[in-house]
């Protein structure tokens, strides 16, 4: 796939809700809240996670990851979305390329397209519709703790494998199967 990302306007809204912009400015000064943060509980096997009061009726997230933990390659559909690192380093790669949102179930991705970045503590960023990326942390001794918002909430999650620069859609995750 070959075709370039389309641009994206932070501010880019869905009728009446929150913009990307809003959502990161709600993860950061979450995430540098210290009772939201210490309220967490942390677990060295697993990822931990409370459900958060977003803005404009957002779905929000504060999150806990074990030392090597990770989501996998996603994306959030139709949802705009933020994070904010507040404890720890977090490692993001991602693709500079917009898929296809279905007719699909293997891609071969064109050079160029992958990207990572590491937001340490109090760095953020926000990212809009059918972003594709997997979230890490990558330290081999430090919990990490994040904070995540989306808008719409989340209609369905897509998760892909990757295998060199071929991208797979392994399977589409719908709020039922989180509950």
């Amino acid at each position: 796939m070959s075709a370039p990302a389309p641009a994206y306007t932070p501010d880019s809204v869905r009728a009446g809700g929150p913009s990307a912009t809003e959502l990161l400015d709600f993860a950061l000064r979450t995430a540098a809240d210290p009772d939201v943060v210490a309220s967490l509980p942390l677990d060295p096997e697993g990822r931990t996670w409370i459900r958060l009061e977003g803005p404009g009726g957002s779905e929000a997230w504060l999150i806990g990851w074990p030392p090597g933990t990770g989501t996998g390659w996603h994306d959030h559909a139709e949802s705009l979305g933020a994070f904010a690192t507040a404890r720890g380093r977090l490692t993001e790669r991602s693709l500079a390329v917009r898929l296809p949102s279905e007719g699909w179930r293997s891609l071969e991705l064109a050079p160029g397209v992958d990207r990572s970045r590491t937001l340490a503590a109090g760095g953020g960023r926000a990212f809009g519709r059918h972003h594709v990326h997997e979230v890490l942390n990558e330290s081999p001794d430090e919990h990490a703790v994040s904070v995540h918002a989306y808008y719409p909430p989340l209609p369905l999650i897509r998760r892909y494998s990757r295998s060199g620069p071929v991208l797979h859609l392994e399977q589409v995750e719908r709020p039922a199967d989180w509950q």
